[in-house]
């Protein structure tokens, strides 16, 4: 199955333009601050690690798993909400989620020892990896198709302006409250956007496309009168109403089967999902501190300069964008995997090819150059990589499954954070930063094969020509089969 039989072509955008009504701009902003949190929640703990590890007497395992247990529940959370959301609805589980959150948040902060921060983290996680199934979701069966990436995307723009908000609020609370307990602030503050979240998504409505496959038309059409302009409320409700009336789909809801071509595309969901974090990412949100100390830079100026990592980041983000509107998803994953790549070898290169110590005191020349390295990496990563994932995930799978599709895809992409988050403070203690990085350049060269021969294209067209299209391409047999 190579690009060139699934996803070649763009196939037919509407040719009417659609307009977006301010509705769509304050669901989408309220919606995405699950990915501010998703943001916050996972970028803190850089700058939180640092003082929490006097205060809770941390090793190299338990610093491991205060990381990953979050990434841990996030996987647990995203597999679970997946799948209620398709029959609960999305906003149902945003609510659920936002709870969550600030029961979580509230945990961390407060946590007595090692055992409750990691149980308090694993349930923060669980909202994080909810949200993240969830959220893009919400957003792409409400926008209208030719903004679909615009606003989709936005979740990754808030997912990273959380990161660049805990780094800086790190920093802050540091220089102004600075000492053991200053980790607890950090944690804190994520419950003002979680009470935000909440109280906002009482005031929202679900998807016209989640209530039209429960049968629910008319609140189907009320949701898109209030988001589109008169004109495309009857084409886009007649679109949605022929994806539901199609003789495989009944045939399939009624017994409650997966298409053999819907198994494929959760398969290439997953690879999708997975290739992102194997990139290495999350080792550099969530570690930056203490890498950079590794390198023999101080705790101060390390935390400062992971402020940097975050800016980069948000900014890359809003170029990734404005890229999303010129070129396709394919060119840009592509683009986004073999930057990131080429740029964790020269990382490696640099740690094993400099000196650490000159005359006798660590060399800062070689911190500031890794430094270099990961603000050249996130260039990559958030200008293509990462927005083109979320994208992708949050419109390629057909309607029926879409909850649990993208939370399966999101589980699998957690799954993969965890393991990486919790074995790598274990790899730089014994195997050094060096070699870590070399690992992540050879899993980096198999996933660019992976995306050359895999990776699809979906711009412009509407959630229901994609499922068309899909269909078309990954059908051999065209009667459902059962599955799970």
């Amino acid at each position: 199955m190579t690009d060139k039989s699934y996803g070649g072509t763009t196939g037919e955008a509407p040719k009417t333009p659609q307009s977006t009504e301010p509705l769509v701009k304050v669901i989408a902003f309220i919606a995405t601050l699950g990915g501010l949190l998703f943001g916050y929640d996972t970028g803190v703990i850089a700058g939180a690690l640092l003082f929490m590890k006097h205060d809770l007497h941390l090793t190299s395992l338990t610093t491991g798993m205060v990381t990953s247990f979050l990434i841990l529940g996030s996987a647990i959370g995203a597999i679970a909400a997946g799948r209620v959301a398709d029959r609960f609805g999305r906003k149902k589980i945003i609510l659920a989620m936002a709870l969550i959150f600030i029961l979580g948040t509230l945990g961390c902060a407060l946590a007595p020892n090692v055992v409750m921060m990691i149980t308090f983290r694993f349930i923060l996680g669980l909202a994080v990896g909810g949200a993240a199934a969830i959220v893009p979701i919400y957003i792409a069966e409400i926008v209208p198709a030719n903004r679909r990436w615009q606003f989709v995307t936005l979740q990754e723009l808030m997912i990273v302006s959380g990161q660049l908000i805990a780094y800086t609020s790190n920093a802050a609370i540091n220089e102004v409250w600075g000492g053991e307990t200053t980790w607890r602030w950090m944690l804190g503050v994520a419950c003002i956007p979680a009470v935000i979240l909440w109280v906002g998504m009482l005031f929202l409505p679900d998807t016209p496309r989640w209530y039209a496959m429960h049968g629910r038309y008319s609140e189907a059409r009320d949701v898109l009168e209030r988001t589109r302009k008169s004109r495309m409320v009857e084409r886009e409700l007649g679109e949605i109403r022929k994806s539901m009336s199609s003789k495989s789909e009944k045939h399939a809801r009624r017994q409650k089967t997966i298409s053999v071509w819907m198994k494929r595309l959760v398969a290439l969901g997953i690879g999708i999902a997975m290739l992102q974090q194997l990139s290495g990412v999350n080792t550099i949100m969530f570690y930056a501190p203490t890498m950079l100390q590794s390198t023999g830079l101080g705790t101060n100026a390390s935390l400062l300069a992971t402020i940097a990592n975050g800016v980069i980041s948000v900014i890359m983000t809003f170029v990734g964008i404005m890229l999303l509107s010129r070129f396709g998803r394919r060119p840009l994953l592509l683009t986004g995997q073999i930057g990131c790549t080429c740029t964790v070898l020269a990382i490696g290169l640099i740690t094993w090819l400099m000196p650490e110590t000159v005359n006798g005191h660590p060399d800062t020349v070689r911190s500031y150059m890794v430094l270099a390295g990961m603000l050249v990496f996130l260039c990559f990563q958030q200008a293509a990589l990462s927005p083109v994932t979320w994208l992708l995930l949050s419109e390629m799978f057909p309607m029926r499954i879409r909850g649990m599709a993208n939370g399966i895809s999101v589980f699998a992409m957690q799954m993969t954070n965890f393991s990486i988050a919790f074995m790598f403070p274990i790899l730089l203690e014994h195997v050094g930063l060096t070699f870590t990085f070399f690992a992540f350049a050879a899993i980096g060269v198999a996933g660019g094969i992976f995306a050359i021969f895999f990776a699809p294209e979906t711009q412009g067209k509407t959630l229901e020509q994609i499922e068309k299209h899909f269909k078309k391409h990954l059908q051999d047999d065209p009667a459902p089969q059962s599955g799970s």
